[in-house]
């Protein structure tokens, strides 16, 4: 609902993207003519393919890197235009904070206080965050140690702008960026409407790069157009992503944040036409979606289903949920405790519980994106600003990582110091010893230039 009050009740966005992405002229299709959720066994889970990175797009987009990196500003404009970023003529792939707020000025006061609020939504929450880690200072033998939380210096922060502007991810990752206490912030999003640039701008982006793809984080990267970033964050298809696991070290990357995917865990107290509501909602995303429904009743999947086909026929999106929708599936278990399991195993970016006893369950849940607990808690809140990031990991990554936080942009870094070396004696004296043990002589003497006379040949006897 937010999105259609953001795009229908305001101006048009830029390229005809209303017309072309919403479809609102689709005309319904029968039902019996849509895909729905095969099913297979917990045991068939391992065939499916969840590889975070898919080889071909890897190669595609490291392709495209080299030419950005190599060419610099030319390599990036080529392909720009090769995917109608811009025009044949146009060298213009910047925008500044002056023109982010004039289109922000251009909206509408109602589609203004939707960003306005959404973004103090993200802040709020961020800045909880931010407050659960903080510097120390402990004590050691002979001194300090401790631990500083500084945020990186720049950020650039990817929206996916292909199919679906979406000036909500805009937000996400530059609201939470600026929570972190990053100094720039760069916001990379291709073919931007007025509400993704209103959406930097609230967001205090300081610049907006109106590219997408491999070759915009290419350009995050290497500093091409803008200077080269710490860290690259947000979600994206699957040559963003690709692209973000080949520049991972040169900058760090927030995860591997590909297609999007959601798991239903369901049992019969549930309504069927507001799971399958869930699983459209993502399936409209991308082609290479996977909506999955997990459930020890077999009687769930059939009404499910059912939900499914009536609510994909009338979908305006449906030409990008119904390959989707084929990519999905549903797993029937023994019992619900193998439904956890193989939640636990899949470890989906956006899992939901919709069960009798949805809280208890819930704590026995361990591998996710993020969590969202009953028939009321819809995944597409989270999407849209109820406090939680909506940059999550995908493809069984939330095994390792979490979603995007304030931490994210954060290096936690430690330090020591000695004041009163007579105090220190004993760690010196155990460093000494250990460096040796491990055959480290240049260790050992290094060490043994802080201890005192006497500890000195107490140390050389214990490793003789």
């Amino acid at each position: 609902l937010v999105r259609l009050a953001l795009f229908v009740r305001g101006p048009l966005p830029e390229h005809g993207q209303l017309a072309r992405h919403l479809g609102a002229m689709v005309a319904p299709a029968s039902e019996k003519d849509m895909p729905t959720l095969r099913t297979i066994t917990p045991a068939e889970i391992e065939e499916q393919d969840f590889a975070p990175v898919e080889p071909q797009a890897r190669e595609q987009a490291l392709e495209i890197l080299n030419e950005v990196k190599e060419k610099g500003e030319e390599g990036l404009l080529k392909h720009a235009r090769r995917f109608g970023e811009l025009a044949p003529d146009s060298r213009k792939y910047l925008l500044d904070r002056a023109e982010l707020k004039a289109a922000f000025e251009s909206l509408p006061a109602e589609q203004q206080a939707v960003l306005t609020r959404t973004a103090s939504r993200i802040r709020a929450f961020a800045k909880a965050q931010a407050a659960s880690i903080k510097s120390i200072e402990v004590d050691i033998e002979g001194g300090k140690a401790g631990q500083t939380v500084e945020p990186v210096r720049r950020a650039g922060c990817y929206a996916p702008g292909g199919r679906y502007p979406l000036p909500s991810s805009v937000l996400m990752t530059a609201c939470t960026a600026r929570a972190a206490g990053v100094k720039e912030v760069i916001v990379a999003s291709p073919n931007p409407s007025a509400v993704t640039k209103a959406a930097a701008f609230v967001a205090d982006a300081d610049c907006l790069l109106a590219v997408g793809g491999a070759h915009a984080v290419g350009a995050l990267a290497y500093g091409i157009g803008v200077k080269a970033c710490d860290i690259i964050v947000g979600p994206g298809n699957k040559w963003v992503t690709a692209a973000k696991s080949i520049v991972n070290g040169i900058c760090g990357i927030d995860m591997l944040a590909g297609p999007s995917e959601v798991l239903v865990i369901a049992d019969s107290s549930a309504d069927p036409e507001i799971i399958a509501a869930d699983l459209l909602a993502q399936a409209e995303h991308d082609v290479d979606a996977r909506p999955i429904l997990v459930t020890p009743e077999a009687s769930v999947i059939t009404a499910v289903n059912a939900a499914l086909a009536r609510q994909l026929a009338v979908l305006p999106t449906r030409d990008v949920a119904v390959p989707a929708v084929r990519r999905g599936f549903a797993v029937l278990t023994d019992t619900m405790d193998a439904a956890v399991a193989v939640s636990n195993r899949i470890a989906p970016e956006h899992l939901e519980v919709q069960t009798k006893d949805a809280n208890t369950l819930s704590k026995s849940l361990n591998a996710y994106g993020g969590l969202f607990i009953g028939t009321t808690a819809a995944e597409v809140l989270g999407d849209y600003g109820a406090g939680p990031n909506h940059v999550l990991p995908t493809s069984c990554t939330a095994k390792y990582t979490g979603g995007l936080s304030v931490h994210t942009f954060q290096r936690k870094n430690t330090w020591m110091r000695i004041d009163d070396r007579a105090a220190a004696q004993q760690q010196i004296n155990d460093s000494v010893v250990l460096a040796r043990l491990e055959g480290l002589e240049g260790h050992a003497r290094a060490a043994e230039k802080r201890l005192l006379s006497d500890d000195a040949g107490a140390a050389a006897k214990k490793t003789r």
